[in-house]
């Protein structure tokens, strides 16, 4: 299933057609080359200073289900319906501090959210469905995985190869078959000052 984003304008294909969807083949695993790529598509995010302050622990359930089912357990009830067949799971975390002189850094957050949507446009290039989720249990995975307190967990992230979406089923149907949207260019882009709407 294809759900292209509908622009003014003609945007980059890779970019049009990136989508957060719910339905995972079960049955195709990710190759531990595909999640370097992931991976190394991630690491050449922009940043702050070149810090880089992202880190990102993968799980793979063909690798170690015992590790990825820990992590799927960090995830709220309503993610876990469909999350349940997606080979990969990530955390990303963003370091509080920058790495050249360990005082706050503001911008990790920021930086860190690049480095993840580099990691799903890099998934899309390569015909995997990347879906990045804010319900999962941030203290939880912090315990589980030994997360220094200098590092917060900001989002799990799923990547797998997309299934038809007949093996969903009620709610979680009616969310991967809902038309895409978003607001106008209006409400969220100004031209010169404040709520100056770009034409």
């Amino acid at each position: 299933m294809k759900k292209p984003a509908i622009t003014q304008v003609p945007i980059n294909e890779t970019i049009a057609n990136r989508w957060s969807g719910r339905a995972y083949d079960a049955g195709k695993s990710v190759s531990h080359v595909q999640i370097i790529t992931l991976l190394e598509a991630a690491r050449w995010a922009p940043s702050c200073f070149g810090d880089q302050p992202w880190r990102f622990i993968v799980w793979d359930k063909y690798a170690d289900a015992a590790a990825w089912q820990k992590a799927f357990d960090c995830l709220v009830p309503g993610n876990q319906d469909w999350v349940k067949d997606a080979p990969l799971l990530m955390l990303v975390c963003a370091d509080s501090l920058f790495n050249h002189n360990q005082t706050p850094n503001r911008w990790a957050q920021y930086d860190t959210g690049a480095a993840a949507e580099n990691l799903c446009l890099q998934a899309s290039s390569m015909g995997l469905m990347a879906h990045q989720m804010g319900g999962f249990n941030a203290d939880k995975t912090r315990e589980n995985f030994a997360i220094p307190a200098q590092f917060t967990p900001m989002a799990m992230l799923c990547v797998g190869y997309a299934a038809d979406i007949t093996t969903l089923e009620g709610d979680i149907l009616n969310r991967e078959t809902a038309t895409r949207s978003r607001r106008p260019l209006s409400e969220l882009f100004f031209a010169e000052s404040w709520g100056q709407p770009i034409e």
